[in-house]
């Protein structure tokens, strides 16, 4: 198994609806580490690190986020894979 690291800036309405969070419950089911953090502009920034498998499950999930939120558009640009312990929320 490949792991991989990836980077997604997610627009459209993502914050203040508990994005990070279901972001963040979705990612420990596919033993994904990384972050999601506020951005200052209204997006969310998601950073992934895992199987390449798991990794694009979570893009699709991704793709139209929980039913709190109304995910516009993914910007997604692969970064190098790195060791985490946890998905973290900022």
């Amino acid at each position: 198994m490949e792991n991989i690291g990836c980077k997604i800036i997610v627009s459209g309405n993502v914050q203040a609806v508990g994005f990070r969070y279901y972001t963040r419950n979705e990612a420990r089911k596919y033993n994904l580490m990384g972050h999601a953090k506020n951005l200052h502009n209204g997006d969310v920034e998601v950073v992934l690190y895992g199987e390449r498998e798991n990794v694009l499950k979570m893009l699709q999930w991704l793709e139209n986020g929980p039913k709190t939120a109304r995910v516009g558009k993914l910007a997604v640009s692969g970064i190098a894979y790195s060791s985490q312990v946890d998905f973290l929320c900022f």
